[in-house]
């Protein structure tokens, strides 16, 4: 199996031991960049992170470890955060 594969249907920032969807939470598929594929948490964001998005701290992004990949939705509500490029 390739990372690819691996890391399908896994959320952000779960255990390596409980990698799956949660009932009773809401999730937002990442699209794009270091952490396509991934499931994103979103039960618990505020109104601004709901409608700008998120950077999320990863090591396999352009700026390896300590840099961040910038998420945001689609459209107001969308349930698919697109990647927007890397930070510092």
């Amino acid at each position: 199996m390739d990372e690819t594969e691996f890391m399908r249907g896994r959320v952000y920032g779960a255990d390596h031991d409980d990698p799956g969807p949660r009932e009773g939470r809401t999730y937002a598929e990442l699209s794009g960049g270091p952490l396509d594929g991934l499931l994103l948490d979103v039960t618990d964001h505020g109104p601004a992170e709901r409608r700008h998005g998120v950077g999320l701290p990863t090591e396999i992004g352009r700026y390896g470890p300590g840099g961040r990949a910038v998420y945001a939705p689609r459209a107001a509500g969308a349930r698919v955060y697109e990647w927007r490029g890397d930070v510092p």
